[in-house]
C-alpha cells in the first residue's frame, strides 16, 4: 500500500512538472484531451478483448494519466483537484453499497444492480428520470444496452428471459415486410428495432453485444486476410475469382479459428 501511494504521488509530481515545463502539456484543455481520452478507452477495450494483461496494464496507466491531467487543469481553475475526485468516488461507492457499508441485505448480484440504479436516482442533485444518466454520445449499440439495463433496474424487463425471442421474431417479421415494400426509411426503422431486440437478448443472456460483434469483426478480418494471402500466393486476384473459389479458401481459414 505504501509503495502504491508513493507511485501515485510520483505521477502527480510528474504531471505538475509537465504542466509547468512542457509546451504541449501546458496547451491542453478539457476539450483538447476529450478525443484522446475516447481513443485511450477504446485501446483499453481492445486489450481486454485480447486478454493481453501487459497491454491492459499500459492502457490503464494511460487512462489514469488522463484522469490526473483533467484534475490538474481543474485545480488550476480552482474548480476541484484529484483529492476531490477521489473523495467523490469514495462517497459514491459507500452510498451505493449499503449491503456492505450499511444494514441492507441482498441475495445476489442482480439485487445489487437493481439497488445501484435505484440509489443513483436518490443521489443529491440528480434528475429523477431513469434514463437521464445515459450519455447521448455513446455508440448506438452501447447506448441501447445501457438504456435497457437502466430500465431493468426499475423493474421494466421480461419476466423470463426466453420471452425476448418472441420479440426478436416479431421485429424480424416486421423488417422482412418492409424489405418487400422496398421503402428504405421504413426498412431502416425496422432494422433498428430488430437490432434493439437482439441487444436486449444479449443483455438477458449476459452477453456484451459490443464485445461479441468486435470478436466477430476480428475473426472476419483474420479469415479474409488468409483468403487474400492465399490468393496472392497462387498468383490470382480476388477480383477475378468466383465466389465458389473464394468459399473453398474461406473454409480453410475457419480451421485456424481459436
Amino acid at each position: 500500500m505504501k509503495r502504491n501511494l508513493e507511485q501515485f504521488k510520483r505521477l502527480l509530481d510528474i504531471m505538475d512538472e509537465l504542466r509547468e515545463k512542457c509546451p504541449w502539456d501546458k496547451a491542453q484543455t478539457f476539450e483538447s484531451l476529450r478525443h484522446l481520452t475516447i481513443e485511450e478507452t477504446y485501446e483499453l477495450g481492445d486489450a481486454i478483448l485480447k486478454n493481453d494483461l501487459n497491454e491492459l496494464k499500459k492502457e490503464l496507466g494511460d487512462l489514469l494519466m488522463h484522469i490526473v491531467f483533467y484534475s490538474k487543469i481543474a485545480d488550476e481553475q480552482k474548480a476541484f483537484n484529484i483529492g476531490d475526485v477521489i473523495d467523490s468516488v469514495c462517497g459514491k461507492l459507500i452510498f451505493r453499497h449499503p449491503h456492505v457499508f450499511g444494514d441492507v441485505t441482498v441475495e445476489n448480484a442482480t439485487e445489487v444492480a437493481e439497488n445501484w440504479e435505484a440509489l443513483k436516482l436518490k443521489e443529491k442533485g440528480r434528475s429523477k428520470r431513469v434514463l437521464e444518466g445515459v450519455p447521448p454520445s455513446l455508440p448506438a449499440m452501447v447506448k441501447a444496452h445501457r438504456i435497457q439495463d437502466k430500465a431493468r433496474g426499475v423493474g421494466f424487463d421480461w419476466e423470463q428471459r426466453e420471452q425476448v425471442w418472441d420479440k426478436v421474431k416479431e421485429e424480424f417479421a416486421e423488417f422482412e415486410e418492409e424489405v418487400r415494400s422496398g421503402k428504405n426509411l421504413e426498412m431502416e426503422k425496422e432494422f433498428g428495432d430488430l437490432l434493439f431486440s437482439l441487444v436486449n437478448a444479449a443483455r438477458l443472456y449476459k452477453i456484451d453485444p459490443e464485445a461479441a460483434l468486435e470478436r466477430t469483426n476480428i475473426k472476419f478480418i483474420k479469415r479474409f486476410n488468409y483468403l487474400e494471402e492465399q490468393t496472392l500466393m497462387k498468383g490470382k486476384s480476388l477480383h477475378n475469382m468466383s465466389l465458389s473459389e473464394m468459399d473453398v479458401i474461406w473454409e480453410e481459414a475457419k480451421k485456424f479459428d481459436q
